[in-house]
């Protein structure tokens, strides 16, 4: 009988739910936990829509900080006419940064041939905590099918999913990004045993079941949709961000912390 492949994703909402991977003491009979094959970084409003979009518009390549003092050291070590710093902390620009956090504004036009030195309140950090992982990619509702065929393709048996929430805090929108690419995979994994691996992804499946015909609705309720709208008229950036399946392009940490398109 022929053996079936297994794929087990678990979902953590925040990097501070990521479990300790290395040192520390371990329970009497308990597993000391290991990294996954592969990591899912989310962050659908919207850090991870801009990585996507800058990469799928020509960006020679993003590299993410959590430390705003080191994204500056880096920066100031690139050649200027290729270089283009992006920061947002509050859903808002960084004074004296080219670009904050918004899809609409990394056009072919603008990122063209240069690498983003990004940093955002959520999304960079998550990145940073799974960096160690040896396939890390980042996902969005626009690429979720093709993050989720990149998986399925690279014969990772154990995949973490992690999302950025807000300031540690739970987030409706990339629970909903984390359900739709874990749903795109068990879609596509014909033949394979696609399975969650915790509670934490059988909700998002759910809440994905719930609104997977108006995404857009839901990034809008959830609280960091309601802080984008009080901050201004966001509306094509929702509009963006909720196109499901509207890019190919999948981010792909090539060194640590620097996510090339592949």
């Amino acid at each position: 009988m022929p053996c079936i492949a297994a794929v087990l994703i678990s979902y953590f909402p925040t990097s501070e739910c990521v479990p300790a991977v290395g040192g520390g003491t371990v329970a009497p009979g308990a597993v000391a936990p290991a990294w996954p094959d592969a990591a899912v970084v989310i962050d659908v409003l919207r850090a991870t829509t801009t990585i996507a979009w800058s990469l799928a518009n020509g960006a020679e390549a993003i590299e993410a900080f959590a430390d705003l003092a080191e994204l500056e050291a880096a920066a100031s070590a690139w050649p200027a006419d290729k270089r283009l710093r992006a920061g947002e902390r509050g859903g808002k620009r960084l004074e004296g940064f080219d670009l904050g956090n918004s899809p609409l504004a990394v056009t072919p036009e603008l990122v063209a041939g240069k690498r983003l030195f990004m940093s955002t309140t959520n999304g960079t950090r998550s990145l940073d905590r799974v960096r160690p992982v040896e396939l890390l990619v980042t996902a969005c509702l626009p690429n979720r099918s093709a993050v989720a065929q990149r998986l399925l393709e690279s014969g990772a048996q154990t995949v973490w999913i992690v999302g950025s929430g807000w300031e540690g805090d739970y987030s409706l929108e990339d629970s909903l990004a984390a359900g739709a690419v874990a749903a795109a995979a068990m879609d596509l994994g014909a033949g394979m045993a696609v399975t969650s691996g915790n509670d934490e992804m059988v909700a998002a499946l759910a809440l994905w079941q719930q609104w997977r015909q108006d995404p857009e609705g839901c990034l809008r309720v959830a609280s960091h949709g309601q802080r984008l709208i009080n901050l201004g008229d966001h509306d094509a950036d929702f509009r963006c961000c909720a196109a499901v399946d509207s890019l190919t392009i999948v981010p792909t940490q090539t060194s640590p912390g620097v996510l090339e398109a592949r």
